[in-house]
Protein backbone atom coordinates (compact mmCIF):
# COMPACT_ATOMS: atom_id res chain seq x y z
CA UNK A 1 0.00 0.00 0.00
CA UNK A 2 1.31 3.47 -0.89
CA UNK A 3 2.10 5.89 1.93
CA UNK A 4 -0.55 8.29 0.63
CA UNK A 5 -3.12 5.47 0.77
CA UNK A 6 -2.19 4.75 4.41
CA UNK A 7 -2.71 8.43 5.29
CA UNK A 8 -6.08 8.50 3.56
CA UNK A 9 -7.19 5.31 5.28
CA UNK A 10 -6.31 6.68 8.73
CA UNK A 11 -8.21 9.87 7.94
CA UNK A 12 -11.21 7.86 6.78
CA UNK A 13 -11.30 5.18 9.46
CA UNK A 14 -10.33 7.51 12.37
CA UNK A 15 -9.43 4.88 14.99
CA UNK A 16 -6.12 3.15 15.65
CA UNK A 17 -6.28 0.55 18.42
CA UNK A 18 -3.23 0.56 20.70
CA UNK A 19 -2.31 -3.01 21.64
CA UNK A 20 -0.01 -3.21 24.65
CA UNK A 21 0.73 -6.18 26.90
CA UNK A 22 -1.37 -8.73 25.03
CA UNK A 23 0.14 -12.22 24.84
CA UNK A 24 1.21 -13.55 21.45
CA UNK A 25 -1.48 -16.26 21.43
CA UNK A 26 -4.22 -13.65 21.84
CA UNK A 27 -3.00 -11.00 19.42
CA UNK A 28 -4.51 -12.49 16.27
CA UNK A 29 -7.88 -13.40 17.85
CA UNK A 30 -8.01 -9.87 19.29
CA UNK A 31 -7.19 -8.30 15.93
CA UNK A 32 -9.88 -10.39 14.25
CA UNK A 33 -12.37 -9.23 16.90
CA UNK A 34 -11.71 -5.51 16.38
CA UNK A 35 -11.79 -6.02 12.62
CA UNK A 36 -15.25 -7.56 12.99
CA UNK A 37 -16.18 -4.52 15.06
CA UNK A 38 -15.18 -2.18 12.25
CA UNK A 39 -11.65 -1.03 13.12
CA UNK A 40 -9.10 -1.02 10.32
CA UNK A 41 -5.85 0.00 12.05
CA UNK A 42 -3.84 -1.50 14.91
CA UNK A 43 -0.53 -0.58 16.49
CA UNK A 44 1.51 -3.12 18.42
CA UNK A 45 3.64 -1.31 20.98
CA UNK A 46 7.28 -1.96 21.71
CA UNK A 47 8.28 -2.38 25.36
CA UNK A 48 10.43 0.65 26.21
CA UNK A 49 11.88 -1.04 29.29
CA UNK A 50 12.77 -4.30 27.53
CA UNK A 51 14.57 -3.91 24.18
CA UNK A 52 15.17 -7.67 24.10
CA UNK A 53 11.49 -8.09 23.20
CA UNK A 54 11.73 -5.86 20.12
CA UNK A 55 12.16 -8.79 17.74
CA UNK A 56 9.13 -10.56 19.21
CA UNK A 57 7.00 -7.46 18.67
CA UNK A 58 8.20 -7.22 15.08
CA UNK A 59 7.27 -10.88 14.55
CA UNK A 60 3.78 -10.17 15.88
CA UNK A 61 3.47 -7.24 13.47
CA UNK A 62 4.46 -9.55 10.60
CA UNK A 63 1.91 -12.12 11.75
CA UNK A 64 -0.89 -9.56 11.46
CA UNK A 65 0.41 -8.13 8.18
CA UNK A 66 0.53 -11.64 6.69
CA UNK A 67 -2.99 -12.43 7.89
CA UNK A 68 -4.81 -9.20 6.98
CA UNK A 69 -2.84 -7.91 4.00
CA UNK A 70 -4.30 -4.59 2.83
CA UNK A 71 -7.55 -5.12 4.77
CA UNK A 72 -5.99 -3.77 7.99
CA UNK A 73 -3.27 -1.20 8.64
CA UNK A 74 -0.65 -2.61 11.01
CA UNK A 75 1.98 -0.42 12.64
CA UNK A 76 4.18 -0.02 15.68
CA UNK A 77 3.79 2.08 18.80
CA UNK A 78 6.14 3.34 21.55
CA UNK A 79 8.89 3.59 18.94
CA UNK A 80 11.82 5.33 20.62
CA UNK A 81 14.80 3.75 18.83
CA UNK A 82 15.74 3.87 15.16
CA UNK A 83 16.28 0.11 14.96
CA UNK A 84 12.61 -0.34 15.94
CA UNK A 85 11.64 1.62 12.84
CA UNK A 86 13.78 -0.70 10.73
CA UNK A 87 12.33 -3.82 12.40
CA UNK A 88 8.81 -2.57 11.74
CA UNK A 89 9.58 -1.89 8.09
CA UNK A 90 11.02 -5.39 7.62
CA UNK A 91 7.90 -6.84 9.26
CA UNK A 92 5.67 -5.03 6.76
CA UNK A 93 4.32 -2.35 9.11
CA UNK A 94 2.93 0.79 7.51
CA UNK A 95 3.12 3.40 10.28
CA UNK A 96 5.26 4.41 13.25
CA UNK A 97 3.87 5.99 16.42
CA UNK A 98 6.02 7.43 19.20
CA UNK A 99 5.28 8.95 22.62
CA UNK A 100 7.54 11.92 21.89
CA UNK A 101 8.93 14.15 19.16
CA UNK A 102 12.24 12.64 18.15
CA UNK A 103 13.42 14.10 14.86
CA UNK A 104 15.73 11.14 14.19
CA UNK A 105 12.80 8.71 14.47
CA UNK A 106 10.67 10.90 12.20
CA UNK A 107 13.39 11.15 9.57
CA UNK A 108 14.12 7.41 9.67
CA UNK A 109 10.40 6.67 9.26
CA UNK A 110 10.14 9.00 6.27
CA UNK A 111 13.33 7.55 4.79
CA UNK A 112 11.74 4.09 4.90
CA UNK A 113 8.51 5.44 3.40
CA UNK A 114 6.24 4.72 6.36
CA UNK A 115 3.69 7.08 7.91
CA UNK A 116 5.19 9.07 10.79
CA UNK A 117 3.06 9.80 13.89
CA UNK A 118 5.21 11.24 16.70
CA UNK A 119 3.79 12.33 20.04
CA UNK A 120 3.64 15.98 21.12
CA UNK A 121 1.70 18.21 23.48
CA UNK A 122 2.65 21.87 23.11
CA UNK A 123 2.23 23.97 19.94
CA UNK A 124 6.02 24.19 19.64
CA UNK A 125 6.41 20.40 19.79
CA UNK A 126 3.56 19.89 17.33
CA UNK A 127 5.06 22.29 14.80
CA UNK A 128 8.56 20.85 15.33
CA UNK A 129 7.24 17.38 14.55
CA UNK A 130 5.45 18.65 11.47
CA UNK A 131 8.51 20.45 10.13
CA UNK A 132 10.60 17.31 10.68
CA UNK A 133 8.27 15.42 8.35
CA UNK A 134 5.51 13.97 10.52
CA UNK A 135 2.35 12.97 8.63
CA UNK A 136 0.19 13.16 11.76
CA UNK A 137 0.98 14.35 15.29
CA UNK A 138 -0.24 12.33 18.24
CA UNK A 139 -1.56 14.81 20.83
CA UNK A 140 -0.73 13.01 24.05
CA UNK A 141 -1.88 12.84 26.79
CA UNK A 142 -4.90 14.68 25.42
CA UNK A 143 -7.31 13.95 28.29
CA UNK A 144 -5.16 16.03 30.65
CA UNK A 145 -6.35 19.16 28.82
CA UNK A 146 -9.56 18.00 27.16
CA UNK A 147 -11.33 18.64 23.87
CA UNK A 148 -11.11 22.42 24.23
CA UNK A 149 -7.31 22.17 24.04
CA UNK A 150 -7.57 20.35 20.71
CA UNK A 151 -9.85 23.09 19.41
CA UNK A 152 -7.49 25.82 20.63
CA UNK A 153 -4.41 24.18 19.12
CA UNK A 154 -6.09 23.52 15.77
CA UNK A 155 -6.88 27.21 15.25
CA UNK A 156 -3.29 28.29 14.51
CA UNK A 157 -2.13 24.79 13.48
CA UNK A 158 -4.99 23.82 11.18
CA UNK A 159 -2.50 22.57 8.58
CA UNK A 160 -1.38 19.72 10.88
CA UNK A 161 -3.27 16.44 11.21
CA UNK A 162 -3.89 15.63 14.87
CA UNK A 163 -4.59 12.26 16.48
CA UNK A 164 -6.08 12.55 19.97
CA UNK A 165 -4.65 9.87 22.28
CA UNK A 166 -5.07 9.18 26.01
CA UNK A 167 -8.39 8.81 27.79
CA UNK A 168 -10.60 8.67 24.70
CA UNK A 169 -13.78 6.69 25.27
CA UNK A 170 -17.12 6.18 23.54
CA UNK A 171 -18.67 9.01 25.58
CA UNK A 172 -16.16 11.76 24.74
CA UNK A 173 -14.87 10.76 21.30
CA UNK A 174 -17.50 12.85 19.50
CA UNK A 175 -16.43 15.92 21.50
CA UNK A 176 -12.83 15.51 20.31
CA UNK A 177 -14.01 14.94 16.75
CA UNK A 178 -16.04 18.15 16.87
CA UNK A 179 -13.01 19.96 18.31
CA UNK A 180 -10.99 19.10 15.21
CA UNK A 181 -9.21 15.81 15.93
CA UNK A 182 -8.47 13.98 12.69
CA UNK A 183 -8.29 10.58 14.35
CA UNK A 184 -7.83 8.72 17.61
CA UNK A 185 -5.65 6.22 19.37
CA UNK A 186 -7.68 3.97 21.66
CA UNK A 187 -5.98 1.71 24.19
CA UNK A 188 -7.45 0.03 27.25
CA UNK A 189 -11.01 1.16 26.49
CA UNK A 190 -10.99 -1.39 23.65
CA UNK A 191 -8.06 -3.58 24.70
CA UNK A 192 -9.97 -4.86 27.70
CA UNK A 193 -7.64 -7.25 29.53
CA UNK A 194 -10.42 -9.09 31.38
CA UNK A 195 -12.23 -9.87 28.14
CA UNK A 196 -8.99 -10.98 26.52
CA UNK A 197 -7.95 -13.18 29.47
CA UNK A 198 -11.32 -14.95 29.36
CA UNK A 199 -11.12 -15.12 25.56
CA UNK A 200 -14.37 -13.19 25.24
CA UNK A 201 -13.53 -11.84 21.82
CA UNK A 202 -17.19 -11.28 21.00
CA UNK A 203 -17.12 -8.80 23.88
CA UNK A 204 -14.15 -7.04 22.26
CA UNK A 205 -16.11 -6.80 19.00
CA UNK A 206 -19.06 -5.26 20.82
CA UNK A 207 -16.77 -2.71 22.56
CA UNK A 208 -15.33 -1.76 19.20
CA UNK A 209 -18.77 -1.30 17.68
CA UNK A 210 -19.65 1.18 20.44
CA UNK A 211 -16.79 3.43 19.38
CA UNK A 212 -17.74 3.27 15.73
CA UNK A 213 -21.34 4.09 16.63
CA UNK A 214 -20.18 7.05 18.75
CA UNK A 215 -18.26 8.39 15.75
Amino acid sequence: MLKSDVIEKILKEKIIVIVRGVGKNNILPFAKAVYEGGVRAIELTYDASNPEKDQENAENIKMLVDYFGDKMLIGAGTVIRENQVELTKKAGGSFIISPDTNENIIKKTCELNMVSIPGALTPTEIQTAHLAGADFVKLFPVSTFGAQYVKDVKVPLSHIRILAVGGINEKNISDYLAAGADGFGIGSNIVNKKLIETEDFNGITELTKKFLKAL
